[in-house]
C-alpha cells in the first residue's frame, strides 16, 4: 500500500491542495490519515477515490452535489459519463489505478480499448506521455516504487513495439537515424516512440536502445553511415555534466546532425552548430514528417 502527500494527490488529480482541505472542512467528502507526526496522507483508495471524483468535478459536476453520494454512486457516474472528443482524463485516471494495483488484465484493456478508440498517435501523445509523467513525478518523490513504474511501462513498450513491427519496410539504401540514450539513462519509452514515427514517416532508423557509451557509437559507425542521431534524456547524468556530454558528441561526429530531447535539454547552455534540440513530442513528430518528405 503506499501513502501519498496531499502534493501528490494535487499533482495526480489537477486540485490544488488548497481546495482538498476545504473540501474537507466544508463537505467532509473524505478524512485523510494522519501520521504520528499528524501530518495527513492517502492511500490508494483515498488516491482511487479523489481520481474519481477529480473527473466529475472537471467535468461540471457541482462538489456539493458530488459530497452527497456514496462510492458506487460516484463509481456508476463515472462510467456512466461521457467523455467529450479531445478529453482523455479519464483514460489517464484509469491507468493509474491500473498501475498502481499492478492489474495488468485492467490495464491492457484501458490501453487496447483507447488505441482502437483514437488511435496510437493520440494514445501515445495525448494519454501514454502525461500518464508517464505523472507516474514519474511518484516515482521520483519515493511515493511509488520502481516496480510499479517498469509494470506500466513494459506493457507500453509491448504496445509500442508491436505497433512499429507492423509498419511497412523502408528503403534500406537510405542512411538511418540513429536512436539512442546515454550510459546512465534508462528510460526506453521515449526511444520507442521516436523509433515509431520516424519509421511511421518513412525513415529508415536504427535502434541502439537506452544505455549506450559513446564507445558503441563510435565502433557501429565505423563501419555504417548514418544520417544523424538522436537521443533522449530524461535523467541528469551521473558522471558527466550534461553540457560535457552533449560537446563531446557532437564533436566526435562534427558531420552529423545530433537531435536531443527531454526535459534536462531545455537547460543547455551551449549548442553546437549541428545539434538541434527537440522542445517538445510534437517537434520530433514534425521533424520525422519533414524528414520523412524529403527522403
Amino acid at each position: 500500500m503506499n501513502q501519498f502527500t496531499i502534493r501528490d494527490i494535487e499533482n495526480l488529480c489537477g486540485i490544488k491542495a488548497h481546495t482538498l482541505r476545504i473540501w474537507e472542512q466544508r463537505y467532509n467528502l473524505f478524512t485523510p490519515k494522519r501520521k504520528e507526526s499528524r501530518h495527513r496522507f492517502y492511500d490508494n483508495d483515498d488516491l482511487r477515490e479523489l481520481l474519481r471524483i477529480s473527473f466529475l468535478y472537471h467535468k461540471g459536476h457541482k462538489i456539493s452535489r458530488i459530497a452527497e453520494l456514496g462510492a458506487t454512486q460516484i463509481h456508476e457516474l463515472v462510467e456512466q459519463s461521457c467523455v467529450k472528443e479531445g478529453d482523455h482524463t479519464l483514460f489517464i485516471h484509469q491507468l493509474i489505478e491500473a498501475g498502481l494495483e499492478f492489474d495488468e488484465e485492467k490495464f491492457e484493456k484501458i490501453v487496447n480499448c483507447l488505441v482502437l478508440r483514437i488511435g496510437l498517435e493520440k494514445s501515445i501523445k495525448e494519454v501514454f506521455y502525461p500518464f508517464l509523467q505523472r507516474i514519474g513525478m511518484l516515482w521520483m518523490t519515493n511515493h511509488v516504487i520502481p516496480a510499479q513504474e517498469h509494470f506500466v511501462s513494459n506493457i507500453i513498450r509491448k504496445m509500442i513495439i508491436l505497433a512499429t513491427d507492423g509498419l511497412e519496410l523502408v528503403d534500406c539504401s537510405q542512411p538511418p537515424v540513429l536512436i539512442f540514450a546515454p550510459v546512465g539513462e534508462f528510460h526506453e519509452i521515449p526511444l520507442l516512440t521516436a523509433n515509431y514515427f520516424f519509421r511511421k514517416y518513412r525513415n529508415r532508423t536504427v535502434y541502439f536502445g537506452a544505455n549506450v557509451s559513446m564507445e558503441s557509437l563510435q565502433y557501429y559507425m565505423q563501419y555504417h553511415h548514418v544520417s544523424c542521431l538522436y537521443a533522449h534524456i530524461i535523467t541528469l547524468l551521473n558522471d558527466t555534466c550534461l553540457d560535457d556530454y552533449i560537446l563531446s558528441l557532437s564533436k566526435q561526429f562534427p558531420e552529423k546532425t545530433i537531435m536531443v530531447s527531454g526535459p534536462v535539454t531545455g537547460s543547455l547552455k551551449d549548442h553546437p552548430s549541428n545539434l538541434k534540440v527537440l522542445g517538445s513530442l510534437e517537434e520530433m513528430i514534425a521533424l520525422a514528417k519533414e524528414r520523412g518528405s524529403v527522403t
